[in-house]
């Protein structure tokens, strides 16, 4: 750990990747997983079943009312100790940024600025017929399925299983990890491309690779430094 600490100390570009594990801290629901304890289904319904286009072209209430029940968990959890410590990071880093898989917003609660947000953002709407964005956080929503202001449907500001990432954000997710000296891989099974394939680019690229999880995953022996243990307890000890 004394290593990382000198390496987040002397890193002119510090890039980090984080997962669903940094937000399970909070008491998210894993996407997969559902709460600790229970099966990841939600009326019977698979979270693979529901976040997909196909599935909202066919239902869109009952999609909705799934996301509207996500929402309203998520609108309980705050930051954690794991988030806090990243946006200490950024504010004293020569330049940082995060690249999160999470759509929940806790980052930005917790204060980091320069978030790239792979998979959207559950708290933002966008119409399907005039294509515009807005973020919308009541809890429960007064309307399922919400409309915009031009009539059209509005779906969750998300990416689903079938859909690309947004470009620019994965350019810039890129471009983040090959000028990056120190990259940070934390709370992800490494297992979700093309997300997982940003530590590779990093560390070809030069930089140190860190990982911080709970277990091992397939990247934890082709790095530099491996770190188990929660990330809300262990990057405050890095970070101090």
């Amino acid at each position: 750990m004394h290593a990382v600490r000198e390496w987040l100390r002397d890193a002119s570009s510090i890039a980090v990747l984080t997962g669903a594990g940094v937000s399970a801290e909070s008491g998210v629901p894993t996407f997969r997983g559902g709460t600790p304890g229970t099966p990841g289904l939600w009326k019977q319904h698979r979270a693979e079943e529901l976040a997909t286009p196909g599935a909202f072209a066919r239902d869109p209430k009952l999609v909705w009312e799934w996301y509207d029940w996500r929402r309203s968990l998520i609108a309980e959890a705050k930051p954690n100790p794991g988030h806090y410590a990243l946006a200490a990071a950024e504010a004293r880093a020569r330049k940082f940024t995060l690249i999160t898989q999470n759509v929940d917003g806790l980052h930005e609660l917790a204060g980091s600025r320069n978030v790239l947000r792979l998979h959207g953002s559950i708290w933002m709407l966008r119409c399907l017929e005039c294509e515009c964005e807005r973020e919308d956080r009541r809890t429960p929503l007064p309307e399922i399925p919400p409309r915009c202001e031009c009539g059209g449907m509005l779906r969750p500001g998300v990416v689903w299983f079938g859909e690309a990432l947004p470009a620019k954000i994965w350019q810039e997710a890129e471009k983040a990890a090959r000028e990056a000296d120190l990259f940070l891989l934390i709370g992800t099974s490494a297992v979700v491309y093309p997300a997982a394939g940003l530590a590779p680019i990093a560390k070809s690229s030069g930089a140190r690779v860190v990982e911080i999880n709970i277990a091992e995953t397939g990247l934890s022996d082709s790095i530099d430094e491996f770190l188990q243990g929660p990330s809300g307890e262990l990057l405050p000890q890095l970070i101090a």
